[in-house]
């Protein structure tokens, strides 16, 4: 069983250094600059400088305490890329110069038995990379800055394939649709339907293509209908059009559902064969009332997912530089992150924003 991270001569072994940033000082209020401690690496500890780092919409969500107990002053971001800079005197996996990412996880207890399963991410005692606290309390602060310091076992090696600003949104958007595809078995032979073409969707249609699935787009319009086809979808269809939920009934063994807003779900769940999933990765404001009849009348399954262990998330990596997926992003100034978030939410970005970290002024 690893270390665990906080063992007390790891916490006292260095003094903090200085981390500069964009953080929420309060639910709603506008990201600004702030400077904060990070601790010099302990034993097991890989210290970063961050290069890029994406915008994710949990990001907004949690900044503005939309879920709940979020904890200010909050530094958000964990789609973090960048280079090592130094590590801790039992680190075996890195060393200074490594092209590294962290993901939405900084820490598990490593002995429950999800963690035992590499399936980090359901650890009741899991770490999130900001917004968490770590096991001292001290709160945790994310990627919108200028370097982190982590644990060698949650940090990810970026294959040399793929740009370090192209691959930080896979460290979340693109494991919390590899996850769902792996595990359901996307591949030849299988019909896959990626509801929703925005920053969680496009990433489903171009991992579905590389694993071999004929895979289809439901989107509310046309609109984004040459993307999708760009991408790798073999099939677009315009859920606005109320033919499409005839044409497509039972045609699905999954349905991955990226959507976060409300939809009618047993329309969805119309979709699949029989013995079909609807994973639901999404997370919609209000419950969605699902009739017993959807599910019983084909012998059909509701699931959701939630991103990847450390040994998946490092999976997908590989897979990606190997077949050479990349999402569709568009480059952000830090000074410019509240504006990007405004677009965000309007989803007025193709696909995923990453921020540059050379734009964050240094003092």
């Amino acid at each position: 069983m690893s270390r665990p991270l906080h063992d007390a001569d790891t916490l006292t072994a260095t003094a903090p250094r200085t981390a500069v940033g964009y953080a929420a000082l309060a639910a709603n209020a506008p990201l600004a600059p702030y400077t904060f401690e990070r601790r010099e690496p302990g034993e097991h500890d890989v210290a970063i400088d961050i290069e890029y780092c994406g915008i994710c919409h949990s990001d907004i969500h949690q900044a503005r305490d939309e879920w709940g107990g979020s904890i200010f002053p909050m530094v958000p971001g964990h789609e973090i890329t960048g280079l090592v800079t130094n590590v801790g005197v039992k680190v075996t996996r890195y060393k200074a110069g490594d092209r590294v990412g962290v993901g939405c996880l900084v820490n598990s207890d490593r002995s429950c038995a999800q963690c035992q399963r590499d399936l980090e991410q359901y650890c009741p005692s899991s770490v999130p990379t900001y917004n968490g606290r770590e096991r001292d309390g001290t709160p945790t602060m994310g990627g919108y800055s200028n370097h982190i310091v982590v644990d060698q076992h949650f940090v990810l090696r970026i294959p040399d394939s793929l740009p370090l600003d192209a691959a930080a949104p896979l460290l979340c958007a693109g494991i919390t649709l590899y996850s769902p595809l792996r595990h359901w078995g996307a591949g030849p032979g299988k019909k896959v339907a990626i509801v929703g073409l925005g920053g969680l969707g496009h990433m489903g249609v171009k991992l579905s293509h590389a694993m071999g699935a004929e895979t289809t787009v439901l989107s509310h319009s046309g609109k984004k209908r040459n993307d999708g086809l760009r991408m790798g979808a073999d099939h677009f269809y315009a859920t606005s059009d109320p033919t499409t939920f005839t044409a497509l009934r039972g045609a699905f063994d999954l349905v991955i559902n990226t959507v976060s807003a409300e939809l009618d779900w047993n329309a969805y769940l119309g979709l699949l064969a029989v013995d079909g999933t609807m994973v639901v990765v999404g997370a919609p404001e209000k419950p969605a009332p699902i009739a017993a009849f959807s599910l019983i009348g084909g012998r059909r399954s509701l699931a959701g997912s939630s991103i990847g262990g450390i040994k998946e998330t490092q999976e997908m990596l590989d897979f990606c530089g190997e077949h050479g997926i990349t999402p569709d992003i568009e480059h952000a100034e830090i000074a410019r992150v509240n504006e990007a978030w405004e677009r965000v939410m309007r989803s007025d970005v193709r696909y995923r924003f990453v921020i540059d970290m050379a734009s964050l002024p240094q003092d």
